[in-house]
């Protein structure tokens, strides 16, 4: 497949899209969790401005998660997340998410194994009970190679408006590529389960990386079968 084809069926995807996530917001049956993983310049925030931007603003929910903030590190790790968990109706995007505290720990060994050996099926059984709860996960893991991730960086740096989105941090995570894959391969294993999958979308290609990502989301959504909840017109004509 080409860019141009490519692109004219992420389109295709983002018009059954929006359809289908009017209805979803109407019904408010469920809730739809999409956690977003990925290294670095792989293009989350790509993938939030392309693909959910056609979702209705007030049905979508995005959340950002970075370092734990002082009062964040007081309490459990997954004190922060359920917060950012949506309602029935609404769909949350979580710009990394509760995977950060086993994989920044992993690569650093900032914690005990024991204690990240636990935390695997920790979030196994909090993505149950969510699932049980109504609402449906989905987590995306945006697979970028090294050397894109480079040129991507380069091209940051080269680029007066984009170079605020260089962070010298990067450079550091760079360092531990390898000990990243790593990690990401013993995460991808152990918490893919049947009630919150793991999808590896390559991302080298940011129109292929969109129609993937769109097209899982629209056959997520089409499985619901969705409906416009039925009403009964008002016994008066509108004047």
């Amino acid at each position: 497949m080409k860019k141009k084809e490519g692109r004219k069926r992420v389109e295709k995807e983002l018009e059954s899209i929006d359809l289908m996530q009017e209805r979803f917001f109407a019904q408010k049956d469920r809730g739809l969790l999409v956690v977003l993983q990925a290294m670095d310049t792989a293009g989350k925030d790509g993938v939030i401005k392309k693909v959910f931007g056609v979702f209705w603003p007030q049905g979508v929910q995005v959340t950002g998660f970075k370092k734990p903030t002082e009062e964040e590190a007081l309490h459990d790790y997954l004190w922060r997340v359920h917060p950012a968990v949506p309602r029935r109706g609404r769909v949350g995007v979580l710009n990394r998410s509760h995977y950060e505290d086993i994989l920044v720990p992993s690569v650093f060994g900032l914690l005990p194994k024991e204690v990240l050996r636990g935390r695997y099926g920790q979030i196994n059984d909090f993505e149950r009970y969510l699932a049980e709860s109504g609402v449906t996960v989905l987590k995306f893991y945006l697979h970028i190679s090294k050397h894109e991730q480079k040129r991507r960086l380069m091209a940051r740096l080269k680029d007066k408006d984009k170079r605020w989105k260089f962070d010298p941090n990067d450079i550091e995570m760079r360092k531990s590529w390898p000990k990243f894959m790593k990690a990401y391969g013993r995460v991808l294993a152990r918490t893919s389960t049947p009630w919150a999958p793991w999808f590896i979308v390559p991302a080298d290609k940011k129109w292929y990386r969109d129609l993937v990502v769109a097209r899982i989301l629209r056959e997520t959504l089409q499985a619901m079968k969705l409906r416009a909840p039925e009403t009964k017109p008002p016994s008066e004509p509108v004047q």
